[in-house]
């Protein structure tokens, strides 16, 4: 996934809103263009993450051989059929098998 051109974001985000009826311009309106764009580059951002570049630093060699549980990792992401945002938490856990992954990078690949 290439960057976000936030410039055509707020552009496209100004012609919704006249299309729907509304006036960009007025007060309650003005900044929603940005916003928008901010949110969509926050909420997107995860996209033009590497995983592999992730775990670079984050493999540990440990004879360790029981369950590893990372719980309640809060996500956030984008519907691409409605582009509207949905959320929650999810789970990992793992065997490992000579190797370990930092608890963190785990997180970070959610």
């Amino acid at each position: 996934m290439t960057e976000i051109d936030t410039t055509r974001v707020r552009h496209l985000v100004r012609e919704l809103l006249q299309s729907l009826g509304e006036d960009p311009t007025r007060e309650g309106l003005r900044a929603t263009p940005a916003r928008v764009a901010r949110a969509y580059r926050y909420l997107l951002k995860g996209y033009r993450d590497d995983p592999a570049a992730l775990f670079e630093t984050a493999v540990f060699v440990e004879d360790y051989d029981e369950m590893i549980v990372v719980r309640d990792i809060d996500f956030y992401s984008l519907c691409e059929h409605h582009l509207l945002p949905f959320f929650g938490r999810c789970h990992i856990a793992y065997i490992p098998s000579g190797k370990i992954v930092g608890l963190s990078k785990l997180a970070r690949l959610v």
